[in-house]
């Protein structure tokens, strides 16, 4: 398919069982599309929960790990005879050491794997040697101690320099010259975005133990059924013996897709030492190490008709894997060939290797790049014939997925989401307003797209257990990442089996206790799991009416389930307490499993979105603050209207640290280190950059056809055109275009004094 086809279906996908039955869509519901609170909310802000990284267990050893400090260097001299000596060291490893011997690290890219400890070290942070101790103050202590020499080698930090990996991947439709040739306006631009780095709130790293031969791994992940995987290949264990469990994590954005070498360190510090490790990143090792998303550097050329009818894309991109790839670099080009109706379309993209940290999946990979060329270039063209940008973009709304043999959407919610977040913004007057005299100047813009892989698939399985009390168990295998999934889960059993959200136990995401469930990442976990959900509450449902149709011998089909109990349609006077049932007092616990069928064949399930921004620019001192956003959502129904709007405001903040704050920066003339490697230099937004003003909206079309729920996925889609929008709302306030990423105070002061305009 793609390059970056690993980020939601690392392997191919296994297949469950077809679904039992399928339900029929919901017409109105009682109490899914409520603005629920989490159900884990108290423990969350309570401190209750126990994330990995605050877990403790008896005898418990603390590992740390020594790193290359260079971009590209050799190992000439490794002596740890004086870490050795030091209080508190229980173990040391390094890459002679017996225990590493043999392992390797598998990178995605088909490069042959890398050992768990380099000698050879090809990015700054590589881990060289590793240390287990009694206190994290002792190991740091004993990494300290370790004697390295290198020898330093030629590094290549910059996209300028590098050797272009392969041959480009080409993707082409039409003819991009007769295109052009029909086109009234041809436009050519470059643009460039900068390298992000995921920084999740909770740090990347695991608690492991060894029981016998048996390995119970306790990690900050976004999926445990493949991060076992990952353990039993790379540890050359059976998958029986590997026990995965992530029932809480503090965030990840598809940096936490995958475990780390760092997770197989530990494993082995604590088999050595026969003693259970816990090895969490501080933040400096994760921001060089847990991935990114790659700058880019962007070439969009696009003709149209002074109509608005748009004639040809062409598009060439280089980005950069890093010195590896953990997926994430592709995908760059994909709203150019599928996002607005464009015969004519050729998509070159590349990659090359450069000595930094390997790139992981982030929040839409490729995505959020392809807007910012394609949403400016948009507007661009708008100006260029005279249209309003929304109007351009409603003349080129598609019904199916070009990219992909033409087959139709479920539901197209382009136009829908840019005709109603345009009305709810106030376009046409914010567009219309008079020009700003003085030096603070306001603009108004916007951006649109869609998200590949927010339709979800099989295979997802879950199990619900109703008890002769009442009370229920929801088990499913899928992570919760900080997206509510829990929450919607259980608003969905209770929504079938009419009970109280409050009486419902939930297990998730413990590949020894629940079901198998795909990773949480690409907006694919609601889509897929919430059906399995709905189908497993479903049967058990089904088995309950069937029980009270048997024993008071009436006809199922008349029979409904609602407060508590079995009752007739026909005469309300005849309810059956479920909890009197025989047959739940004889098994006391009723059991459903629900699993996930496929996707409807033949079409497309995507979700759409269109956002609206308002800026104000300081053109003194190039300052810009973000005043108001409206984003337009359609992602199919809506599960929990609170985490829905939760969702939406996140990624919006995401979106406006990529516009105009977020870049790693590397010394690339000199020692090709990344300089701004702390949470001061690298500038994420805070409260007091977000908006104060935000409204979500969410446009639900009845998508009936996209599975049996109607949900698809948001996290992803809410940051993919938000930078765009930002920097179309700055080109309104200052008529200056500025085509490379982040835009940052002094890219805008350079920006106006190279147009000769004033403050």
């Amino acid at each position: 398919m793609t390059r970056d086809a690993k980020y939601w279906a690392p392997e191919p996908t296994p297949e469950t069982p077809e679904p039992s039955g399928y339900p029929a869509p919901w017409k109105k519901t009682e109490v899914v599309g409520k603005p629920l609170p989490r159900v884990d909310a108290y423990q969350r802000v309570s401190g209750a929960a126990v994330y990995p990284s605050d877990l403790i267990l008896p005898d418990m050893l603390y590992g740390a790990v020594l790193r290359c400090p260079h971009a590209h260097a050799r190992v000439t001299k490794l002596d740890v005879t004086a870490a050795a000596k030091l209080p508190g060291v229980v173990v040391i490893l390094t890459p002679t050491s017996p225990e590493t011997e043999g392992i390797t690290w598998p990178y995605y890219d088909g490069t042959e794997p890398v050992p768990i400890l380099s000698t050879t070290c090809t990015f700054e942070g590589e881990p060289v040697a590793a240390v287990a101790a009694e206190t994290p103050q002792q190991a740091a202590d004993a990494v300290r101690a370790v004697t390295v020499e290198y020898e330093i080698l030629p590094q290549i930090s910059d996209l300028a320099h590098a050797t272009v990996n392969g041959e480009p991947q080409v993707y082409a439709r039409g003819d991009t010259a007769a295109g052009f040739a029909e086109a009234d306006v041809v436009l050519e631009r470059t643009y460039r975005t900068a390298c992000e780095i995921q920084s999740p709130m909770e740090l990347h790293g695991c608690v492991v133990r060894w029981d016998g031969n048996h390995l119970t791994a306790w990690e900050s992940l976004q999926g445990v059924f493949w991060m076992q995987m990952q353990y039993a290949q790379v540890l050359g264990l059976p998958l029986a013996s590997v026990t995965v469990n992530a029932a809480y994590m503090g965030g990840g954005f598809g940096s936490k897709l995958t475990i780390s070498r760092e997770s197989i360190i530990a494993a082995l510090l604590a088999r050595k030492a026969a003693r259970p490790v816990k090895l969490f990143l501080s933040r400096e090792e994760a921001m060089l190490v847990t991935g990114n998303r790659p700058g880019v550097d962007m070439t969009l050329k696009a003709g149209v008709k002074s109509d608005g009818t748009l004639t040809a894309f062409e598009f060439t991109d280089l980005s950069s894997p890093g010195a590896f790839s953990e997926g994430g670099e592709g995908l760059n080009d994909w709203l150019i060939r599928d996002l607005y109706t464009c015969p004519n379309v050729r998509c070159e993209t590349s990659f090359a290797t450069i000595n930094a940290g390997p790139v992981r999946p982030f929040r839409a990979p490729g995505h959020p790049q392809g807007a910012w060329a394609l949403e400016q270039m948009m507007d661009e063209l708008a100006e260029a014939v005279d249209l309003d940008p929304v109007d351009l973009r409603l003349r080129n709304v598609p019904s199916v997925s070009q990219a992909r043999g033409n087959r139709p959407y479920t539901t197209t919610g382009l136009e829908p989401c840019m005709v109603e977040g345009a009305k709810a913004f106030g376009w046409q007057a914010a567009r219309t307003a008079p020009a700003q005299t003085g030096h603070i100047k306001r603009g108004v813009g916007m951006g649109a797209c869609l998200w590949i892989a927010g339709g979800g698939g099989p295979p997802s399985t879950v199990i619900v257990k109703l008890y002769s009390d009442g009370s229920v168990n929801l088990n499913m295998g899928a992570s919760d990442i900080g997206t509510g999934t829990k929450t919607w889960a259980a608003m969905i059993v209770a929504e079938e089996l009419d009970v109280e959200v409050g009486r419902i136990q939930i297990e998730n995401a413990d590949t020894r206790a629940t079901q198998f469930a795909t990773s949480s990442g690409g907006s694919k976990t609601t889509p897929s799991d919430s059906p399995a959900v709905r189908e497993a509450a479903y049967n058990v449902k089904k088995k309950l009416i069937e029980m009270a149709a048997e024993e008071h011998d009436l006809d199922p089909t008349d029979l409904r389930l609602a407060d508590g109990a079995v009752l007739s349609r026909s005469d309300p006077s005849k309810s059956f307490p479920v909890t009197e049932l025989q047959g739940v007092r004889r098994q006391r616990v009723v059991v459903g499993v629900g699993y996930r069928g496929p996707n409807p064949e033949g079409k497309v399930v995507c979700p759409f979105a269109a956002q609206f921004c308002e800026v104000e620019v300081n053109t003194r001192t190039g300052e810009v603050r973000v005043l108001r956003f409206v984003a337009a959502h359609e992602s199919g129904r809506v599960l929990n209207r609170l985490t829905f709007d939760n969702q939406v405001f996140g990624g919006i903040t995401m979106g406006i640290g990529y516009a105009l704050t977020e870049q790693r920066v590397l010394d690339r003339d000199q020692t090709g280190k990344m300089v701004n490697v702390n949470l001061h230099d690298y500038k994420i937004p805070t409260a007091l950059d977000a908006p104060a003003d935000m409204s979500s909206l969410a446009i639900d079309l009845h998508d009936t056809e996209c599975n049996t729920t109607g949900a698809k996925g948001l996290g992803e889609p809410v940051t993919i055109p938000t930078a765009a929008a930002v920097a179309n709302a700055i080109y309104d306030a200052i008529g200056v275009r500025i085509t490379d990423g982040p835009i940052t105070a002094d890219r805008i002061l350079m920006a106006l004094e190279a147009q000769g305009k004033e403050a």
